[in-house]
């Protein structure tokens, strides 16, 4: 049965609550990963996802067929454009971080859907008046937001920029996935994108910020080994990294996909409290919050109408 005719489960809203949760609570935990310079932060996560997505990744190799192989081998060109957008989504991200505070961060770097309207205007491709107006909205809340930053501690309008290039760059991984995970099952296309992802980030930290290639704690661009660190990275390649999105993944059979949208729209929110429980932001401003509202009302018009659109087709 769809997900649309079948009652849905109580277990199936836990899964969703957690997998919220665990997805919004990546960059409150980052930041409690304090002197370490944050592309070599980006890049432990990755590699520590890329350990735990392995022995997925082997099980559904082993029990593919031959035209799977095949197919997954010609895509390898797919994946590693996808690989390359997910290194520079947590690069820039993880540097907006630095530079921003949390809340903006994340309101910026979770703005995806109306960087797609925008790609669409740019491209002279028709886009819904629906669609339109919650990308005006959204973008009129980011104006507020930037606006109201000069004002507030912490903020720049550099790691706010930061922060919008990640959602620019995951654009390019979720087209990416769209086309691949239609046919490729989960680890297969997860762990292979996960890992090139890894190995740019390491590059990039090595080049960038003088991390060793090896396993000392400050500077190490495997670090995260160590057992100052240990903690922190293996809940985020346990919790946002796994029981995040296969939770997402996996609530799919029961709960529509527009309900699970909606949901996560509310990433920024859930997270900034997390940050503001953990010591690890500050309380925004007037302005951050009244232009944050406009951002998720426009995230929220565009992602329903374009549900809508796909159910209709």
């Amino acid at each position: 049965m769809s997900a649309d005719t079948e009652v849905t489960p109580a277990f199936a809203w836990v899964i969703l609550a957690v997998a919220l949760f665990a997805v919004s609570s990546a960059g409150a935990v980052f930041e409690l990963i304090e002197e370490i310079a944050p592309v070599t932060k980006a890049a432990w996560r990755l590699q520590a996802t890329a350990v735990v997505l392995l022995p997925g990744f082997l099980w559904q190799y082993a029990r593919a067929d031959g035209e799977m192989r095949q197919r997954f081998s010609g895509s390898a060109s797919i994946l590693a454009v996808s690989g390359v957008c997910l290194a520079v989504h947590f690069g820039s991200w993880l540097m907006s971080l630095e530079l921003t505070t949390l809340t903006h961060s994340l309101l910026f770097v979770t703005a995806h859907p109306l960087v797609i309207i925008a790609g669409l205007w740019l491209l002279r491709r028709p886009a819904s008046r629906t669609q339109t107006a919650g990308a005006l909205v959204g973008f009129v809340g980011a104006g507020a937001v930037i606006l109201g930053g000069g004002a507030e501690a912490g903020v720049s309008l550099w790691g706010d920029f930061l922060a919008f290039v990640g959602a620019v760059a995951v654009v390019g991984y979720l087209a990416a996935g769209r086309a691949l995970r239609a046919w490729m099952p989960l680890f297969l296309y997860a762990f292979p994108v996960t890992l090139v992802a890894a190995v740019l980030l390491t590059m990039w930290a090595v080049v960038q910020e003088g991390a060793s290639l090896g396993f000392g704690e400050m500077s190490g661009a495997f670090g995260w080994l160590g057992a100052a660190w240990f903690a922190y990275v293996a809940y985020l390649a346990l919790g946002p990294g796994l029981v995040g999105h296969t939770g997402i993944n996996a609530v799919l059979r029961w709960i529509p996909p527009l309900v699970i949208s909606m949901v996560l729209i509310m990433e920024p929110v859930i997270g900034s409290l997390i940050g503001w429980m953990l010591g690890v932001d500050v309380i925004p401003g007037a302005w951050t919050l009244l232009g944050g509202a406009g951002m998720i009302a426009g995230l929220i018009l565009v992602t329903l109408e374009k549900h809508s659109e796909q159910e209709t087709v």
